[in-house]
């Protein structure tokens, strides 16, 4: 057989094995819609589908992770087993209790009670919070975000954390290394950090020269910080300038600014914000923090006024049971009378768009608030394909106006229960993304939180299907065309 026949007959053979070893392999474990897309790929171009899998879609690359969150539950036991799964200040439905035990179930963490110190979207605000209580820190300060930029607006948050390290104070800091290299400032920012002496490391590193190979698809996005386990943080907000660093402050310039939303809280819900940084910093520095740091160390709070019920929920690649998306679409499900959606990402996989779709016509008042201009391209494809859909169930679709970016994400039921934190609700935020939700009830919180929508209705405009069926047929293309990949976003 000539040379060059043979070749082609080796690359016949190894074209049908990949084919057919991946129709077996790759939906193990994964949504159908997921699955399909990477099918579609490998087999239509399997010699770019298939090394694209093994780099992006492989399970097998982050086993450790989840090997080292399994073994994080377990061990959660030494300071939060002893609670119930319910604390007895709170009386939630029957209903509500189930979703409780199951968040319990998937991530160790009990419902403890909590104090709502401030709800704000005040972006200033939430920096000047944050930097005051790391300024009244006696012990430790844990910081984690997706993207950390040492700028003009984040300065003080550096500032008092070297007044703190003056002080004998434990500053540790962990950051995303792939969400926050694209800033101004990156490469000199580890020097700066070594200067004041802060502890920091980078989440999900991608350093080969280094052997520190991550997935670089998967993230770390959850925002948190907890001040000498007293003071707690759970926010949207990422610690940089509002208008994101961009060249010669071109979104600055044109009043193009994030809008976030962060809850500071105090009680017994810190040790769980601390048990979620005690995990994330093992992963990255193998060094376990004293049990104490997030053992509960206050009394209960009554629930009612600022006294609220609280759940922390972490979810991400570590955990197989998705506890983010299984939270929200339950919650949805068990929705009567009004749900609020807060999210500038909304690519919902076919179980939460079910949820969604079904609420409205069940008479569900449902409101989703998104951005009038997505500043992701295919994501904000991907998102408007799901538009159509939802407004022909009847849900009310208010576009945040730009130049502003709606980064806020929290979902109301009935004003009853709110869940608010780092997740979007999109399907990178429930397999790809660590992120950290805030389940609450009882308290405070929630007319607070509705009072924050009611001024996003106030500033936003209503699509209607009449407008949505008049779009251009380039941008329907798109919009189809992105949905495609939404399962691989």
């Amino acid at each position: 057989m000539p040379v060059l026949g043979f070749v082609e007959t080796a690359l016949l053979v190894l074209d049908f094995a990949i084919k057919l070893i991946a129709i077996g392999v790759v939906p193990e474990g994964r949504h159908p819609s997921s699955g399909n897309a990477w099918l579609l790929l490998i087999l239509f171009v399997p010699l770019v589908g298939l090394p694209l899998y093994l780099l992006l879609g492989s399970p097998y690359v982050n086993r450790r992770r989840k090997l080292i969150q399994r073994e994080a539950n377990k061990s959660l036991g030494e300071g939060l087993s002893h609670p119930p799964d319910v604390t007895p200040e709170a009386h939630p439905t029957p209903a509500l209790a189930s979703i409780l035990r199951m968040n319990r179930s998937f991530t160790g963490l009990p419902c403890l009670t909590g104090e709502n110190v401030c709800v704000s979207d005040d972006y200033d605000g939430q920096i000047a919070a944050l930097a005051a209580a790391i300024d009244r820190t006696e012990r430790y300060v844990h910081v984690e975000a997706y993207i950390v930029s040492w700028d003009e607006v984040t300065d003080p948050v550096f500032r008092a954390m070297g007044r703190a390290l003056e002080r004998g104070v434990e500053v540790r800091l962990l950051l995303d290394h792939i969400g926050s290299m694209k800033y101004p400032g990156f490469w000199r920012l580890g020097r700066r950090l070594d200067r004041l002496g802060i502890q920091w490391r980078f989440m999900l590193p991608v350093q080969p020269w280094r052997g520190r190979w991550r997935r670089p698809d998967l993230r770390n996005h959850r925002k948190l910080a907890v001040i000498d386990g007293r003071e707690g943080f759970v926010s949207s907000l990422n610690l940089i300038a509002p208008w994101y660093g961009s060249a010669r402050n071109r979104n600055r310039d044109r009043g193009r600014l994030w809008r976030d939303l962060g809850i500071a809280v105090r009680g017994e819900v810190v040790a769980s914000l601390e048990s979620v940084f005690a995990v994330d910093w093992y992963k990255e520095t193998g060094e376990r923090l004293p049990a104490a740091s997030h053992t509960i160390a206050t009394p209960p709070l009554p629930v009612g006024g600022p006294g609220n019920a609280f759940q922390v929920v972490p979810s991400g690649p570590g955990f197989r049971t998705e506890p983010n998306l299984r939270l929200f679409t339950s919650l949805i499900h068990q929705s009567l009378r009004r749900l609020v959606l807060v999210s500038p990402y909304f690519v919902p996989d076919e179980s939460l768009q079910a949820a969604v779709t079904s609420a409205a016509h069940r008479g569900v008042e449902v409101d989703l608030f998104v951005n009038e201009s997505p500043d992701q391209f295919m994501v904000g494809h991907a998102q408007a394909s799901y538009y159509a859909g939802l407004l022909d169930a009847g849900v009310r679709i208010h576009l945040y106006p730009a130049p502003s970016v709606l980064h806020s994400k929290f979902v109301l039921v009935d004003d009853l229960v709110a869940a608010i934190g780092s997740s979007n609700l999109d399907m990178r935020s429930f397999g790809l993304c660590f992120e950290v939700t805030l389940l609450a009830f009882g308290g405070d919180l929630i007319g607070e939180l509705d009072a924050v929508a009611q001024r996003y209705r106030e500033a936003s405009r209503v699509l209607t299907a009449e407008r949505w069926a008049e779009r251009p047929w380039h941008q329907r293309y798109l919009d189809n065309a992105f949905r495609l990949t939404s399962a691989l976003q």
